[in-house]
């Protein structure tokens, strides 16, 4: 499988602004601003970026944090994970596992089987419905 490599100007001609900012240049959306937040129907969570399956609806849950959280992703490799020291802090980044978009981050304190929580910018997915995964 071989990655996915644009320039700044071909993502810039196919994401808005605010995907721009969060899955190029590492940004974040105001927490609580997703519409993805309030999202129940089955599916599956893809990158905006390249469309690639992320996260299936049943890992998703309402993790208090004002982003879509889920508890594992749709496959082996579906994301990555990178250090990020921004802000002061050790944390890790989680990214697209095709495009390298931003996505979000990883933490320890999500519910089982997992224990983790996939915080991620709703601005970076895009929900699929499971009556239109064509």
């Amino acid at each position: 499988m071989s990655k996915i490599d644009k320039t700044d100007s071909q993502w810039r001609e196919e994401l808005t602004p605010e995907q721009f900012h969060i899955m190029r240049e590492g940004g974040t959306e105001r927490a609580g601003t997703s519409k993805l937040n309030y999202e129940k129907r089955n599916g599956v969570y893809h990158c905006a970026g390249c469309g690639k399956a992320l996260y299936p609806s049943d890992t998703k849950y309402e993790s208090g944090s004002g982003w879509p959280s889920f508890f594992r992703p749709f496959s082996e490799g579906a994301v990555t994970e990178h250090v990020d020291r921004k802000f002061f802090m050790k944390r890790t980044e989680i990214r697209c596992g095709d495009c390298d978009a931003h996505l979000g981050h990883v933490f320890d304190d999500g519910p089982a089987p997992t224990g983790l929580r996939y915080c991620m910018n709703g601005a970076a997915l895009d929900f699929r419905p499971e009556d239109d995964q064509g």
